[in-house]
């Protein structure tokens, strides 16, 4: 009996509301100015992050996570504002909202602060969720109303205990409590149908992100995430433009990926050498086409979106 498994998952209408939201997107971004533009997706170098694997591609490089780097290295060669939409491709990503190939719209503001970029991100929404009204937070109010801890103040061990009491391996430690707590319970507490924006994330979650004092005298990274529908959307950073503190991160990346038995990453010098010529101060953002698409469709599952998912690629 034959197979059907040569079929796609996703159905012809799901298709045809990709390509429909696609064509949004390009529209809201030409009648911005902001440049469309191609970067590779197979590159000499992977990212640092110890979240993100990248697929080695022996010979070649790495598939690319993101767009990220090259896109710097453009603005940084005067590009101006630019967007890009395009394929990326995570390690050990899949599931019932992943896929470790997917699409990846990315786009970066020359000149604009940070709460710029998340009023353009509300102004592309408003064409995707026309229904939907938005509320901003900051991290550790709403991690403080949702849990009752501090989340950059309270005893380490109150917060791994608590997450511990709901359901996290044993273990952790203060970080990867809070992450674990606001994937788990405070994403949950946010409102289905409302954009949620979340600001001031903790410092040690800055990534590339630059980071400030807050009024409490307390370091927080200049980064912004957007939720909906129990979806995360976007992740906005204002972007770190200081070589020397990227080649930091980079290092201190190392640390942490050999700390969990994960191989050491070299620093693109390529990034590195166009932030030491000038980045510009920009603010950047990228979002899952395929979440926007889960997210308009109603659709808690990535294989409703993707016509051939990894099984059946």
């Amino acid at each position: 009996m034959q197979s059907p498994d040569w079929q796609p998952t996703a159905s012809l209408e799901a298709m045809k509301a990709r390509a429909e939201l696609l064509s949004t997107v390009r529209a809201f971004f030409a009648a911005r100015q902001v440049l469309e533009v191609d970067t590779p997706q197979l590159a000499r170098y992977g990212v640092s992050d110890p979240h993100i694997q990248c697929i080695l591609v022996p010979g070649y490089g790495y598939l690319q996570s993101s767009p990220e780097y090259h896109m710097k290295r453009l603005l940084a060669a005067g590009s101006g504002p630019i967007y890009q939409i395009c394929k990326a491709y995570r390690d050990g990503e899949a599931g019932g909202r992943h896929n470790p190939e997917f699409t990846m719209l990315e786009w970066y503001r020359p000149g604009f602060e940070l709460n710029d970029l998340v009023q353009e991100c509300l102004a592309l929404f408003a064409e995707l969720f026309p229904d939907a009204h938005s509320k901003t937070y900051r991290f550790r109010d709403l991690f403080r109303h949702v849990t009752g801890l501090d989340p950059l103040t309270a005893n380490d061990s109150d917060l791994i205990a608590h997450a511990e009491s709901r359901g996290a391996p044993k273990g952790l430690n203060k970080t990867a409590a809070v992450d674990y707590l606001m994937a788990t319970r405070v994403e949950d507490a946010l409102p289905d149908e409302q954009l949620s924006v979340v600001t001031d994330f903790p410092g040690w979650a800055a990534a590339l992100a630059q980071t400030r004092t807050d009024n409490d005298g307390v370091t927080v990274a200049q980064r912004f995430e957007i939720y909906y529908r129990g979806l995360e959307l976007a992740n906005g950073y204002q972007e770190l433009t200081d070589a020397g503190e990227q080649k930091r991160r980079f290092e201190q990346d190392n640390i942490q990926r050999e700390a969990h038995g994960l191989n050491p990453m070299d620093a693109d010098p390529y990034l590195l050498d166009a932030m030491n010529t000038g980045l510009p101060a920009c603010s950047g953002v990228a979002m899952g086409v395929e979440r926007l698409l889960m997210a308009q469709q109603g659709s808690g599952k990535i294989h409703d979106i993707i016509a051939f998912p990894w099984p059946r690629a």
